[in-house]
């Protein structure tokens, strides 16, 4: 069930419809459902774009916005209804079934959208779309050339706009209805986070505490995790998107666990790093506590007002610093930023937005090339981290193979950062106290 009524829609598709103006038109499309192998397909996940204006979920779904068109403002294509291909592949809405539930002015098959397309192209300005690489993209922009000269009498839009950019800036600053439902992904994901950390003992499988994480996720209404979990044990923690999680858990290893669920269509986004064995060497603390004092220090300085590259070089200052401590570096500041020496330890940034995607929408600098600052609103992550490769002789021995990184998922509001992932463990007496307590 759609977590967000019928109005919310209307008023995004509203705005959406004021920024293109009465000369503009909007189309968004769908990404067609992909073969996984012979004749079984990958479960299909609707675009975030069309999902956010209407709620409509099926694949082979076309939006238009058209701005006073002959069939209204807002126009859906979708599958028509067929009887026998529903008993294999499931139900579907059809055109007669999706036009009042989600709010369209007129809906039509998918087949008719060829032959309507130029009706809602006449004495158009600007087109706004996008080439996604799905199946309608050459048929849209070839009959954009064609109608663009009006040989026929007739002409189309002369301007393409990036359709993005107006629903992808409408998209980086959350309703509270939003951000409701971020709060419960977010909720779903820490428990699922902290249940692993009660099951981990050595001798485990990585994806046996995968199959924990994401089962916890589906039995409370998230079936899909955010993205591929990333169980690393040891040495795998070290490879950022590792994705295998076919070790065994090793006795003295830290296991780095990088899972989110996805909840109608919201994602939580979640790293906890903590010792397969339930206590922490001397030296992996000294780490993990470096990490962490990094991270939240970070999180504390993510207010409205402040330079989203700001966030990031706080975290990237931070690490350095913490190299210094570790004797991992000894360089100076200035020639380890110089030279990015840094990056061989920790080579990606402090975050990124969090929204419908996980890696969401919305630029991160103006048009000018600053920084966009923050806004009440948005929710990033935070996730400073620290990895050090086995094979990398120049390290301490007691710390390769070790790989820290801590993520959560913050709020920018007027009153300060709220932690959405506050309840998932991270300190090292929480951690210590709460690993194996299930084995």
């Amino acid at each position: 069930m759609q977590p967000f009524s019928v109005d919310i829609f209307s008023q995004r598709r509203k705005q959406l419809l004021d920024a293109i103006g009465e000369d503009g038109i909007a189309i968004f499309t769908s990404p067609p459902e992909r073969k996984r192998s012979n004749d079984t397909s990958y479960p299909f996940r609707p675009s975030s774009d069309i999902v956010y204006l209407s709620g409509f979920e099926e694949a082979n779904t076309v939006l238009v916005f058209a701005p006073g068109s002959e069939d209204g403002d807002f126009i859906m294509f979708v599958n028509k209804r067929d009887p026998l291909k529903e008993t294999w592949d499931g139900r579907r809405y059809g055109p007669e079934g999706a036009k009042d539930p989600f709010g369209a002015d007129a809906a039509f098959t998918i087949e008719e959208f060829k032959e309507k397309l130029p009706q809602y192209f006449y004495k158009r300005e600007a087109l706004y779309f996008t080439r996604d690489g799905h199946v309608w993209d050459d048929f849209i922009l070839d009959k954009l050339t064609q109608l663009r000269f009006g040989r026929d009498g007739k002409s189309g839009p002369r301007v393409l706009i990036d359709g993005r950019e107006i629903v992808h800036d409408m998209r980086l600053r959350k309703s509270e209805d939003e951000i409701a439902v971020m709060r419960k992904s977010a909720k779903i994901a820490s428990q699922a986070h902290e249940l692993a950390m009660r099951h981990t003992h050595p001798g485990m499988m990585e994806f046996e505490i995968q199959a924990i994480i994401e089962n916890h996720f589906h039995k409370n209404g998230a079936p899909f995790p955010a993205y591929t979990s990333i169980v690393g044990g040891g040495d795998n923690a070290t490879i950022l998107h590792y994705i295998e999680n076919r070790s065994e858990l090793q006795s003295g290893d830290v296991l780095l666990i990088d899972a989110g669920c996805e909840y109608h269509y919201y994602a939580s986004d979640i790293t906890r790093s903590f010792p397969v064995s339930g206590k922490f060497s001397a030296a992996q603390r000294d780490v993990y506590e470096a990490v962490l004092e990094v991270e939240i220090n970070t999180i504390n300085a993510a207010k409205v007002g402040q330079p989203y590259g700001a966030i990031h070089n706080m975290a990237r200052d931070g690490i350095i610093d913490a190299l210094h401590q570790l004797k991992i570096l000894k360089e100076s500041k200035e020639e380890i930023l110089e030279k990015e020496l840094f990056k061989k330890y920790y080579p990606h940034r402090s975050g990124h937005y969090l929204g419908m995607d996980v890696h969401d929408v919305g630029a991160y600098s103006e048009r000018d090339g600053s920084w966009k600052t923050l806004q009440a609103g948005m929710v990033i992550t935070v996730e400073p981290g620290l990895y050090f490769p086995a094979h990398d002789t120049d390290l301490p021995e007691e710390i390769r193979g070790l790989g820290i990184r801590i993520e959560d998922d913050i709020l920018i509001t007027d009153k300060g950062p709220e932690n959405l992932t506050a309840s998932c463990p991270k300190s090292v007496a929480d951690l210590e106290a709460i690993i194996g307590s299930k084995s």
